[in-house]
């Protein structure tokens, strides 16, 4: 690190502690040079993800729409709300994962489909009808025969 008294490029770590409660690293480095005494601080570089919808139009990820679409879909199931956060919290680190910094809005209900079938499948049917939004009884019954052909 580039000393803010000479210019010098290399210094020392004398001191490293967390700060910000936690989210990121205080550090008391010396200049190698003059000898001097300067703070630098560490933190996580996070890009923002972006929701790319059906119609075209882009907003930022929300995990709080995921979250509560996983609620609505698990209204009065045994589903702890435990599980669900992490839940949400899996499939947001998939996403910060991917480098992608725009994911479709298909590929996010997938994610949250995949993990809800392990979990709860009336929570996972639920979600499913308002996701893949079916047209009849018939599509309805086909998604019923998949799940139980899995089984």
């Amino acid at each position: 690190m580039k000393c803010p008294y000479c210019g010098y490029l290399e210094s020392k770590v004398v001191d490293s502690r967390p700060a910000d409660e936690g989210a990121s690293i205080r550090r008391r480095r010396e200049c190698m040079s003059c000898h001097k005494r300067f703070t630098s601080y560490e933190f996580v570089e996070s890009l923002p993800l972006v929701v790319v919808k059906k119609d075209g139009s882009r907003q930022s990820f929300d995990r709080n729409k995921v979250m509560s679409g996983l609620i609505r879909a698990c209204e009065k199931r045994p589903v702890p709300v435990s599980t669900l956060e992490g839940i949400v919290n899996e499939i947001e680190q998939t996403l910060q994962n991917e480098m992608e910094r725009e994911v479709p809005s298909s590929e996010i209900g997938e994610l949250v489909m995949e993990r809800l079938k392990k979990v709860d499948e009336v929570a996972y049917v639920r979600f499913a009808s308002v996701y893949r939004q079916f047209r009849d009884i018939n599509s309805f019954m086909e998604e019923l025969s998949k799940l139980i052909k899995e089984r």
